[in-house]
Parts: structure tokens; C-alpha cells; sequence
């Protein structure tokens, strides 16, 4: 599969989230709103599915679909530039700044938002033949969804929100895994394999991608969910945020910077 050498891909990393910081504003807000608009319907794409068959891991087998697309297209998800682009800042790459990535971040957000909100308004009108009819099942699901991830975890409070956070971590740390492993391999099989194997296991074990949630929310909204904007935004979308990029930079980025790309001294045999 043309496996690249652990110092090899890291330094494609580094050098990635240089690229990134120094796109232009238009470049990276029609890559972001491309990246949300295809994670959105791969989301919709595995309710479907386990909806229709019953066995959510059909479901969670067939989501890395759009997540290989979209980064085999070269589009941008939040959870990927929360973990690439302080690299490049940590490596004192020229025109690499904190004030750079934040920019960065910040537009990345408005384009996955946008692209994900335009998926959820047209999910909405087929679940509901253009808003004429209730939600099909598969549009009472994604309402049921959008309940059990805001006042599911509200009505826990302290204990639903480190929860909710814990599961933002533990979901880029699966997610950046996966940017990284597109990385392991010039192969687009390669890549595809690498890129598979951990968004599955993020999709099924229910962990929460800020993205994936600018989808499952709106529309959730749109289908008659009891939950409102503002149980979504505090009791889901900032905390998932917080934890995407705690969990990216911290377990991904940093880790393989800090052991591969700056590899401490080795040690004298005596």
C-alpha cells in the first residue's frame, strides 16, 4: 500500500497545516462548506441504513464513505484543522501564527456550518415531501437524535456535560487518526483503508463530531425535535468543539509532533 514511515507523514502533516493557514479566505471557505455539505449527507447516507435495516452497524460500516471523498477531493473538516494547523506554528513555519490558525478555525466553522445546514434543509424537505407530511422514520430518528444529545445530556448536568466533552475527545482523537492515516499512503486504496478503519469506530461508538452535528441538529430542528437552539448550542456544540479539539491536538497532533517530528535524543548505551 506504499506505507510511508511514521517521520515521513508527520512532516506531510506540518507541512499540510502550513498549506492551510496560508490558503486564501475563498479557498478555504469552498473546500469547508464542501467538507460539511458531503459529511452531511454520509451522516444522513448511515441513519438510512440503520434505520432501514435495524443494525446501526451497517451504518456505522458505510459513514467513512464520505469522509474518504471528501479527503480524497482535498476539502477541509474543523476537526482535521484543529489538529494540523497548530503544527505549523509549533515548527515556526514562516507566516505560521496563533492569530493565523484562529482565523483559520473560525472560517473552516462558517463553512462546515454552512454546508451541513444546507444538507439538513434538503434531507428536511425529502423527509417530509417539501414540509407537507411528517417526518418519515427515518426523519423521526434524526429528531429522536437531536433529543438524546442535548436534553439527554442536560438532564445529567455536570455529569451530561463531562460527558458529552469526554466523547467530543475521544471522537478526534479517532477522527485526526483518520486524517493522519490518509497520510500513511500514496495510494488511494491505501488511504481509504487508513482512513476507514478509525471513522468507524467514532461513527458506531456514538462519539460526538462537531460537524457531523451541524447536521444532525438543524435537521432535527426542522423535523420536529423537542430541543431548541439554544439546547443545541450549550449542550452540544460547544462542549463537542471544546473536545474535538482537545482530543485532536492533544492525542494526534501533538503526540506524533512531539515523538516523530522532534524526536528527543537518544539515549547512550552503557
Amino acid at each position: 500500500m506504499a506505507y510511508l514511515a511514521p517521520a515521513e507523514f508527520v512532516t506531510k502533516m506540518v507541512d499540510a497545516g502550513e498549506s492551510k493557514l496560508l490558503m486564501s479566505t475563498r479557498d478555504t471557505l469552498i473546500r469547508s462548506y464542501m467538507a460539511g455539505a458531503i459529511l452531511a449527507l454520509a451522516a444522513a447516507f448511515a441513519v438510512t441504513v440503520s434505520v432501514n435495516t435495524g443494525n446501526p452497524l451497517i451504518g456505522a460500516l458505510l459513514f467513512p464513505v464520505g469522509f474518504c471523498m471528501l479527503y480524497l477531493m482535498g476539502f477541509d473538516l474543523l476537526t482535521g484543522v484543529f489538529t494540523l494547523t497548530p503544527l505549523a506554528v509549533f515548527d515556526r513555519r514562516p507566516g505560521a501564527t496563533w492569530s493565523g490558525v484562529l482565523r483559520n478555525w473560525s472560517l473552516v466553522f462558517l463553512g462546515n456550518f454552512a454546508g451541513a445546514l444546507t444538507v439538513a434543509l434538503f434531507m428536511a424537505i425529502i423527509f417530509t415531501f417539501g414540509f407537507t407530511e411528517a417526518p418519515n422514520a427515518v426523519g423521526l430518528k434524526i429528531g429522536a437524535i437531536g433529543e438524546g444529545r442535548t436534553v439527554g445530556y442536560a438532564a445529567h448536568g455536570a455529569a451530561g456535560m463531562l460527558t458529552l466533552f469526554v466523547r467530543g475527545v475521544m471522537c478526534n482523537w479517532m477522527v485526526s487518526t483518520g486524517v493522519v492515516a490518509a497520510m500513511m499512503s500514496s495510494t488511494v486504496s491505501g488511504k481509504v483503508i487508513g482512513m476507514w478503519m478509525p471513522i468507524l469506530v467514532f461513527f458506531y461508538m456514538g462519539f460526538e463530531h462537531s460537524v457531523v452535528n451541524m447536521f444532525l441538529f438543524p435537521s432535527g430542528l426542522m423535523l420536529g425535535g423537542h430541543f431548541t437552539i439554544m439546547d443545541y448550542v450549550i449542550w452540544n456544540e460547544i462542549p463537542t468543539v471544546l473536545g474535538n479539539l482537545v482530543g485532536g491536538l492533544t492525542f494526534v497532533g501533538a503526540t506524533l509532533y512531539s515523538t516523530h517530528y522532534k524526536t528527543a535524543p537518544k539515549r547512550v548505551a552503557v
